[in-house]
């Protein structure tokens, strides 16, 4: 599958990028996850948003942050691509490209997320390890997971 990856900063992106991201963001965790939450938390100014795009359709995107933006770590959050991309290896791509974004961003510094707890096994193959409790999270179990 050929997408095209960008990452920019809140003030880069268009506004029908910003829609895009937005949109792609209701469907998976209001709609098909069942979760009403806050997603205009003002932290989107604060990140960098890496996209991918697959013939000028968002299939897929992650917010990154600098350290002391979210944590004392760098962070990688609100990590979601479109239920047609699952299972093809797109969400590990979008992981590993954000790890290098961060890497390339920030340095080589610690990274944390905020994981669904049901995705622990993805994210510790991916060489995250467990750094909190089991938390509700807008009615869903987390957990902290930091990639040293």
């Amino acid at each position: 599958m050929v997408l095209q990856w960008k990452i920019k900063t809140f003030d880069e992106l268009t506004v029908h990028e910003l829609y895009k991201i937005l949109q792609l963001r209701m469907q998976v965790f209001v709609v098909e996850q069942q979760c009403a939450f806050p997603d205009a938390d003002d932290n989107d100014q604060k990140a960098w948003h890496l996209c991918a795009w697959k013939e000028q359709k968002l299939v897929a995107c992650a917010r990154i942050f600098a350290p002391g933006a979210m944590y004392r770590e760098a962070a990688i959050g609100r990590v979601v691509s479109a239920a047609q991309v699952r299972g093809t290896g797109v969400g590990k791509a979008l992981m590993e490209r954000s790890v290098l974004a961060v890497y390339q961003l920030f340095g080589r510094v610690p990274i944390k997320i905020g994981a669904q707890l049901y995705l622990k096994k993805f994210y510790e193959r991916m060489g995250f390890v467990q750094d909190s409790d089991i938390y509700l999270e807008d009615n869903i179990e987390h957990i902290k997971m930091i990639l040293p």
